[in-house]
C-alpha cells in the first residue's frame, strides 16, 4: 500500500497535460469485443483500464498495451464471461455484457463492484438488453444472458437517463437485427466518444449527444481505429487545484466544449480560465475565493464526479457554499476527511453547507473512493504543514501519475510506502 505525503502552500505555475479519458476509454476498451481488431490511442494508464485490458485478455482475446496505445485482436476462441475477481474492482466490467451478447450470443458477467458511492443497479442495462431479445438470469452472483435467436432492434425507453446503460444498450444495438432507438439516453461526452470510435467502424448510429439515439443494426463492423478525448474530471481537478492552492498554470489538451458547467462555477467563485487556443487554458486565482453554490445534475449540468474536489476549494471560500448531491446517495464521504483538515461542513441529506475557514491545517486523512481521494489532495495542497492521504490506489483507479503532474508544477507531493495495513 502507498500513501500520498503533500507539504502544502505551494502555489501552482507551469503546464499541464489532460491524459485521456478514464470513462470514455473503459467503453471503447470493451466495444474491441465486437470486431476482429482495435487500435485505441491516448489510453490513460490506470488501474481501471488495465484490468479491462486483462479481462479482455482472460476472455482469450491478444491485448498489447504500450505508451497509451492499445492493440486488441480476436486470435481464437473467446470464453464469453467475466469472472468475479476481476469484475469485482471495476464497476465498468459490466460493459461486457452487451457486446458479448451481440457478438457471441451469449454472455455470464459477475455483478460488478468498484466504488461504494451509493446504489448504482444494472436492472436498466438488464431490462434494456431484454428488450433486444435477450433472456437473462441472475444467479450466484453472476448475470447470465442469452440471445437464442440473435438481439433485434427495439424502441427502448430509460427509465432516466443511465451512462452504463446507455453505452450498453448501444454496444449490442450496433450488431442487433434491425434498427434500435434509445429514449431517454445519457448525453455524456464519453458516449458521444463512444458512438464515434464505433461509426469510424462503420456502426450506423445517430443522434448520440441528445436524449434520442437511432442505431441500425449490421452484421458486423470493421477495425476500431480511435483516439479517445481528453479527461474533462482530470481536467476540473486541475482548476480545482489551482483554485485551492493558488498560482498560475496553463492546461493542455483540454477538453472545454465539455466543461462548461463547471468552468462556469469556478469563474462565479473567483477563479480566471481564458481560453489560449485550441484546446490550451490558462488557470489563475488571484484573491480569495467566493463561496459558490452547486447542484450536480446529468451532463450537461455539474457533473457528480467533480463534486468533491469542487467542495474542497469552497472549504477555503469567502462566505457560505451550498452543495447539492442528486445523483448518489453517499457521495459525502469525503466530507469527515475534509473536516479533519479543519473544514467547517454540516451535511442535511443530500445538501452540503460549508462556511469557508481562513486555513486548513494538515493531518493524516482516509480515501473513501475515487473522487474523494482527489478532493484530499486539493485540500492537501492548500493545508498549512503537511498531509497523508492513505488508500490512494482509489485515486489510481482514475488518474494518470497525478502526483508526477503536480510536482512539476512546483507542488510538494511525494508518493510514499504506507506504514499502516489501510
Amino acid at each position: 500500500m502507498h500513501k500520498f505525503v503533500i507539504k502544502g502552500g505551494q502555489p501552482l505555475k507551469g503546464r499541464v497535460r489532460i491524459s485521456g479519458s478514464k470513462n470514455a476509454s473503459l467503453p471503447i476498451i470493451f466495444a474491441s469485443i465486437l470486431t476482429e481488431r482495435a487500435v485505441i490511442e491516448n489510453v490513460p494508464d490506470l488501474r481501471d483500464t488495465r484490468t479491462a485490458i486483462s479481462l479482455l485478455m482472460d476472455m482469450g482475446f491478444d491485448a498489447r498495451f504500450s505508451k497509451n496505445k492499445l492493440e486488441v485482436v480476436r486470435t481464437g476462441n473467446v470464453k464469453t464471461e467475466a469472472d468475479y475477481e476481476l469484475v469485482r474492482t471495476m464497476r465498468a466490467s459490466v460493459l461486457t455484457l452487451g457486446p458479448l451478447l451481440a457478438r457471441f450470443g451469449k454472455a455470464r458477467v459477475s455483478l460488478p463492484g468498484g466504488c461504494a458511492i451509493g446504489a448504482r443497479p444494472v436492472d436498466l442495462h438488464l431490462k434494456a438488453l431484454s428488450r433486444l431479445g435477450a433472456e437473462i438470469k441472475i444467479e450466484h452472483g453472476y448475470i447470465n444472458a442469452v440471445a437464442p435467436d440473435g438481439l433485434k432492434g427495439a424502441e427502448v425507453v430509460f427509465d432516466f437517463p443511465t451512462v452504463g446503460g446507455t453505452e450498453n444498450l448501444l454496444m449490442a444495438a450496433v450488431l442487433a437485427k434491425g434498427k434500435t432507438v434509445i429514449r431517454n439516453a445519457a448525453k455524456e461526452p464519453e458516449i458521444v466518444d463512444l458512438a464515434r470510435s464505433l461509426k469510424k467502424a462503420g456502426a450506423c448510429i445517430e443522434g448520440e449527444g441528445t436524449d434520442t439515439i437511432e442505431v441500425v443494426g449490421t452484421d458486423s463492423i470493421g477495425e476500431i481505429e480511435y483516439a479517445v478525448m481528453p479527461d474533462r474530471i482530470e481536467a476540473g481537478t486541475f482548476i480545482a487545484c489551482v483554485a485551492a492552492a493558488g498560482g498560475e498554470i496553463v492546461i493542455e489538451e483540454f477538453p472545454g466544449d465539455t466543461l462548461e458547467a463547471v468552468v462556469d462555477k469556478f469563474r462565479e467563485a473567483g477563479v480566471s480560465v481564458e481560453k489560449l487556443g485550441d484546446g490550451v487554458v490558462s488557470v489563475k486565482r488571484d484573491g480569495r475565493l467566493r463561496g459558490t453554490d452547486i447542484t450536480t445534475e446529468v451532463y450537461p449540468g455539474f457533473p457528480t464526479d467533480m463534486q468533491a474536489q469542487f467542495m474542497a476549494a469552497m472549504c477555503l471560500a469567502e462566505g457560505v457554499s451550498v452543495i447539492r448531491e442528486t445523483i448518489f446517495e453517499n457521495r459525502f464521504q469525503h466530507v469527515l476527511e475534509l473536516q479533519r483538515l479543519g473544514a467547517d461542513i454540516k451535511i442535511d441529506g443530500n445538501t452540503a453547507v460549508v462556511r469557508g475557514v481562513d486555513r486548513l491545517i494538515g493531518a493524516k486523512v482516509m480515501a473513501t473512493d475515487l473522487r474523494a481521494s482527489a478532493s484530499l489532495v486539493v485540500a492537501g495542497l492548500a493545508a498549512e504543514n503537511t498531509t497523508e492521504i492513505y488508500r490512494i490506489y482509489h485515486l489510481e483507479r482514475g488518474y494518470e501519475n497525478l502526483d508526477r503532474k503536480l510536482s512539476e508544477l512546483g507542488a510538494e507531493i511525494k508518493k510514499e510506502k504506507s506504514e499502516k495495513p489501510y
